[in-house]
């Protein structure tokens, strides 16, 4: 008698049921159907479209068009597939409707630091910090095809290089070598032919080779070690509070750049730094106060500010900490808190300016964090 094979899983049998119920109507066993997949696709959206906010919205309407069409789902590929498939194409759509997102790096040239941190550019441009902890990115490879690692994956200069791709050659790159999706697969997905993928992809690789740096962030953070990692974050957040610029600029490396989306202006190397420092930032008024986390896979300090009104300090920037070696390397400062009045002399005394409080809540929300620090 020939032996049987393995029967289906519980996960499996579960799954079936679910999908059964769900395309009877309950938009509870949909919930439960998807749910398990939720925080993968937030990332996978992120990952094509560069901004949590974005990906939130992308991911929303594709879960919609997954139940409004949960009747066109014939099982010849795996529940996840077929959601991947509509996630991606909802984030294409996504990405047609508005310009691209970058840091001020790829914007424009650094910047005279004695001009200050320039005018605020309004429209949405601004590549946004990933709060991996919180939204689920774990660690590993999607699949054993996979040649980046998630971790890796959200890291920001891999998601600043896939900003520059063209939307096509994005999902290709995305779904062959983050996700592990096989040619054929990848060409379902975007309804095309496995030779129109393969070519994709190979100019994709040449790209996104030219753009990222020899050592990506895991290995560099894996060197340096976690005891050693979480000192170095420290010692910067407390030079901060401090507003000691000599312990900060020590901690750089010598051609350190230094970004603030919503701000295009950015500063290059010690001295350009060092300047920006002394004249615009670190200065009493301000009350800094820093709390280490994670967002994209790398070493991040969310700092918040003295705010006069509310009396305690409120979010102001999430600060992601780029190294190299134990030297930071690049410092992008995502300032929640910016008022749009170009006049530099606003823009140096931004804790003084009106403030959406609730905004702000929300963002440092993402983090775990509190609103406010009293």
């Amino acid at each position: 008698m020939k032996p049987m094979g393995p029967g289906p899983t519980e996960s499996t049998v579960q799954e079936r049921e679910l999908l059964a119920t769900a395309r009877g109507g309950s938009e509870d066993a949909y919930r439960r159907l998807v749910e398990p997949h939720r925080s993968e696709l937030h990332a996978h959206c992120y990952r094509m479209l560069g901004s949590v906010q974005d990906a939130e919205d992308a991911l929303q309407e594709a879960l919609v068009r997954a139940w409004r069409g949960l009747e066109k789902f014939e099982g010849r590929s795996s529940l996840r597939s077929w959601l991947y498939r509509i996630a991606t194409n909802t984030s294409l759509d996504a990405i047609h409707r508005r310009p691209k997102r970058v840091l001020p790096i790829d914007y424009g040239p650094p910047a005279d630091p004695h001009g200050g941190v320039g005018e605020p550019v309004v429209e949405s441009v601004w590549i946004e910090p990933y709060p991996d902890e919180t939204l689920g990115i774990e660690d590993g490879y999607a699949s054993p095809d996979a040649r980046y690692e998630q971790r890796e994956s959200v890291e920001l200069a891999f998601i600043a290089a896939l900003q520059l791709l063209p939307a096509n050659q994005r999902a290709v790159l995305i779904l062959r070598e983050v996700l592990g999706f096989s040619a054929q697969e990848t060409a379902d997905t975007l309804e095309t032919t496995v030779a129109s993928v393969n070519s994709a992809l190979q100019r994709a690789r040449a790209t996104i080779e030219k753009k990222l740096p020899d050592q990506s962030q895991q290995e560099t953070l894996g060197a340096i070690g976690d005891e050693r990692l979480r000192g170095i974050v420290e010692q910067y957040a407390d030079a901060w509070e401090r507003n000691d610029v000599d312990t900060v600029v020590s901690m750089l490396a010598d051609d350190v750049a230094f970004t603030m989306p919503p701000m295009a202006r950015w500063f290059q190397g010690i001295d350009g730094v060092r300047g920006f420092l002394e004249k615009w930032s670190m200065l009493p008024d301000w009350g800094w106060k820093g709390i280490p986390v994670s967002a994209n896979g790398q070493a991040a300090i969310a700092f918040y500010s003295w705010d006069e009104e509310q009396q305690a300090r409120v979010p102001f920037a999430v600060n992601v900490l780029t190294f190299e070696g134990e030297k930071i390397k690049e410092v992008d400062a995502f300032i929640l808190r910016a008022s749009m009045d170009p006049d530099p002399d606003v823009q140096a005394r931004t804790p003084e300016q009106p403030a959406d409080y609730e905004k702000l809540a929300a963002a440092y929300g993402r983090f775990g964090l509190p609103d406010r620090l009293t």
